[in-house]
């Protein structure tokens, strides 16, 4: 899962809004439970993105293809204990479960555990989905490159920048 750090606050805010709004939670400032889930989201979004630059610098070093990539982020990602691709959302969401039992800003919990992670995948699910939907689309107009060269990495970033900046993401 790729969290972009620009829909941080958004993903917050929705979490906070599900939690609150069926009275999961009892908080005397949304905002500040907002803010925690922030900087949970934060961090995961700034320890991954250090993992995938790690691996690239990596890579590179040992001259390895850029298909080795992923197996490279995976091995880093394990010594960090950071879950990365399918396991991230259910990482995060055990964070963010933690993060509400021990928050000073959480006054109580009411909902059970797995109550307060099906409330809070929705906004993550629908994050995947608009990543996805990008990746899908970038890599349709990618088809004459071959993945996995150098020009693919260069026309991806840049055709992804452009449908993002298209669609004000």
């Amino acid at each position: 899962m790729r969290l972009r750090p620009a829909r941080i606050p958004a993903i917050a805010a929705e979490m906070v809004k599900a939690l609150t709004a069926d009275q999961s939670i009892e908080c005397e400032d949304p905002n500040e439970v907002a803010a925690d889930f922030e900087s949970v989201l934060g961090e995961y979004a700034r320890a991954e993105q250090e993992i995938t630059e790690q691996a690239k610098d990596m890579a590179a070093r040992r001259n390895l293809p850029h298909t080795e990539l992923g197996k490279l982020r995976r091995l880093l990602a394990e010594e960090r204990q950071l879950k990365i691709g399918d396991e991230a959302t259910d990482y995060l969401l055990d964070q963010l479960v933690e993060m509400l039992m021990h928050s000073n800003n959480v006054e109580e919990v009411y909902a059970e555990d797995w109550e307060l992670r099906r409330r809070m995948r929705e906004p993550l699910r629908a994050e995947e989905l608009v990543e996805e939907r990008l990746q899908q689309e970038v890599r349709s107009r990618l088809r004459h490159v071959q993945e996995g060269t150098s020009l693919w990495e260069v026309e991806y970033r840049r055709m992804l920048d452009d449908i993002k900046r298209r669609k004000g993401l």
